[in-house]
């Protein structure tokens, strides 16, 4: 019998898969391997000038922490399949920027992104534990911020890729960054109801995405404050 953390991991794989076809025919990527795109060429006004520019990929990786930054984890990149360059659309519309963000996707979308997947060396429990680093114009990143603010307040409940996602609601923000967001939901994956819990982090024109799931349900996973704040101060740090 299948555990409820290897069928959240192929729910995963699935929903990851049904966004790369979506993606078909329509975007080119990079080749590096990371997930990040190349934006458009566009004229910047004077005012687009002279507020902070995206970091670039090498930049995003530096700022990235790694297990001598966190104490008692493990942390390894994620694979690309799971964070694909594609938003898929979301029933209703007015939840899309929290749909988007389970799969690191923003609109505007990000000039680059890392993202790591973190295992703790001594819980026994099933959390899943994830962060990204995505590269924006600040007001762009702003953006981002402000829709996931509003739509975690107003959302309720939507599918994506087929499967349901509940009970999404917001939590008391970190006081991290210059602004944050925080929220949560259940999804469904393969019948189970999976508690999920997102904190994300503006930085400038950086967006620090934190994301925990409990594969065997109940309570919503808290994201480790230790891990935020540690990422949060080598990104400011090395940015």
């Amino acid at each position: 019998m299948k555990s409820a953390l290897g069928r959240l991991l192929v729910g995963i794989g699935v929903t990851a898969a049904l966004a790369a076809t979506a993606a078909c025919g329509g975007q080119d990527t990079d080749d590096k391997g990371s997930g990040s795109k190349k934006p458009a060429a566009k004229a910047a006004s004077p005012a687009a000038q002279d507020a902070l520019k995206p970091l670039t990929e090498a930049q995003l990786t530096k700022s990235a922490i790694t297990k001598a930054d966190v104490k008692g984890y493990r942390v390894g990149n994620t694979p690309d399949d799971e964070i694909p360059e594609v938003s898929v659309p979301a029933k209703p519309a007015t939840c899309q920027a929290v749909a988007d963000m389970f799969l690191l996707g923003t609109e505007p979308d990000a000039t680059a992104r890392v993202s790591r997947t973190l295992t703790s060396l001594t819980a026994t429990d099933a959390t899943v534990l994830r962060l990204g680093l995505l590269a924006h114009k600040e007001a762009d990143a702003k953006k981002v911020v402000g829709d996931l603010r509003t739509q975690s307040e107003k959302c309720g409940s939507y599918e994506h890729t087929g499967y349901q996602y509940t009970g999404v609601k917001p939590l008391k923000a970190p006081a991290l960054g210059d602004e944050a967001v925080s929220y949560t939901m259940t999804s469904d994956i393969d019948g189970d109801k999976i508690p999920v819990t997102y904190t994300v982090v503006r930085s400038g024109s950086t967006l620090a995405v934190f994301y925990a799931m409990n594969a065997l349900g109940g309570k919503a996973p808290e994201v480790p404050a230790a891990v935020m704040e540690a990422q949060v101060t080598k990104l400011e740090k090395t940015a």
